[in-house]
């Protein structure tokens, strides 16, 4: 799992690519480094509806997963691409949660974002952990 907390750049429309799977893709900017990042995301099938609540200009946790394939051509030739996928949407800089409602409150609304702090996407290979891959 990794994230990435940036500024929402780009909402573009959902895509039918066929009957049986959609997707949408959104654009963050993290600026965290001297030359900002412009990283497409990907959402697919029930979660294409995610990015919806927030808007453009709006500081945003995203987490996802990095995807891999490998595709062969008619002709033999190899090639291989990678997808961001994202699974889970955050505002940044959210506000700590209320705490939960005793049993008899239970049906009162509370409008609370849960709490996030920021961080910066880390690369695998500075990561120091003892996982063989």
């Amino acid at each position: 799992m990794f994230t990435l907390t940036g500024t929402l750049k780009v909402k573009l429309p959902e895509q039918n690519v066929s009957e049986k799977f959609k997707k949408r893709d959104f654009v963050i900017t993290d600026n965290s480094s001297q030359y900002p990042q412009h990283v497409t995301f990907q959402l697919t099938q029930d979660r294409s509806n995610l990015i919806e609540p927030f808007q453009e200009g709006q500081e945003i946790k995203v987490f996802f997963n990095l995807r891999g394939r490998e595709w062969q051509s008619p002709q033999g030739e190899t090639k291989y691409f990678n997808t961001v996928e994202a699974w889970k949407i955050e505002y940044a800089n959210a506000a700590a949660p209320a705490p939960q409602a005793p049993q008899q409150y239970a049906n009162t609304q509370q409008n609370s974002a849960p709490s996030v702090a920021a961080t910066t996407f880390i690369p695998a290979s500075t990561q120091d952990d003892d996982l063989p891959f």
